[in-house]
């Protein structure tokens, strides 16, 4: 069964950080680029970070503060997140793509997980 699976979430104070988790099943995670998503209240669903074969990638608004990372054995890809703002607050989403560059997304998405800054 083909799935993905977000943790990690949580509410965290302006500064302070968190690690998500998506744990893949189904597909061996380092055949595909893996990206994370978020979706704040509102808006549109946007690209946070890719990785893939080894290389990474970020928005402009987190880069610098996110490391995106993965764990082959575990079939895990991490999202740490550093010097979290208030506008970070989304709910956040792992995927599959074909590569970083692409918009497509395989398969269906995840239930996400909350990811809340403020004092």
């Amino acid at each position: 069964q083909l799935q993905l699976v977000e943790s990690g979430g949580g509410l965290v104070q302006p500064g302070g950080s968190l690690r998500l988790s998506c744990e893949a099943s189904g597909f061996a995670l380092d055949e595909y680029a893996m990206k994370w998503f978020r979706q704040a209240p509102g808006k549109e669903r946007e690209g946070v970070s890719c990785t893939s074969g080894g290389s990474t990638s970020y928005a402009d608004s987190v880069k610098g503060r996110f490391t995106i990372s993965s764990d082959v054995a575990k079939n895990t890809v991490y999202l740490q997140m550093n010097s979290l703002k208030p506008e970070d607050t989304a709910v956040y989403y792992c995927a599959r793509a074909p590569r970083c560059t692409s918009r497509l997304i395989i398969g269906s998405w995840g239930q996400g997980t909350q990811v809340t800054v403020s004092s």
